[in-house]
C-alpha cells in the first residue's frame, strides 16, 4: 500500500535552512546539492511501509506517533496518518540540535 507524502511549510523551510547553511557557509554548494537529493529521496521511500522507523521516545510526541528517520546527519520527522493513507512530514533537524526544544515550538 502507498501512502501520499505531504511536507509541512515548516519542514521545507528547515531544508531550506539545511542547505543554505551548507550551501553558503560551509561553502560547499555540490554537497547541498547531493544532501537535498538525498534527503529527497530518503522522504519519497516514506511512501512505502512509513512505520519502519523508530517512534520518538519522548511525551507527547511518543503518544501521537511521532516517527523519526535517519538521513545522514539529520533527522526527519512524521506522523503516518493509516486512515488516509498519508505522511505528514513535519520537521527535517540537524541531529545535534535540541530536538526538544525545536519539537516544542510545534505543539
Amino acid at each position: 500500500m502507498r501512502y501520499q507524502v505531504t511536507i509541512t511549510e515548516q519542514a521545507k523551510a528547515d531544508i531550506r535552512e539545511i542547505l543554505a547553511y551548507i550551501a553558503n557557509d560551509c561553502l560547499q554548494p555540490d554537497a547541498a546539492a547531493r544532501q537535498l537529493d538525498r534527503l529527497e529521496a530518503e522522504i519519497s521511500g516514506l511512501q512505502t511501509m512509513p512505520d519502519r522507523f523508530r517512534r520518538y521516545q519522548k511525551e507527547p510526541w511518543y503518544s501521537r506517533g511521532l516517527r523519526v528517520m535517519p538521513v545522514d546527519r539529520y533527522l526527519v520527522f512524521y506522523l503516518s496518518d493509516h486512515e488516509q493513507k498519508t505522511v505528514h512530514v513535519i520537521r527535517v533537524m540537524d541531529c545535534g540540535r535540541d530536538l526538544d526544544a525545536q519539537l516544542e515550538m510545534d505543539i
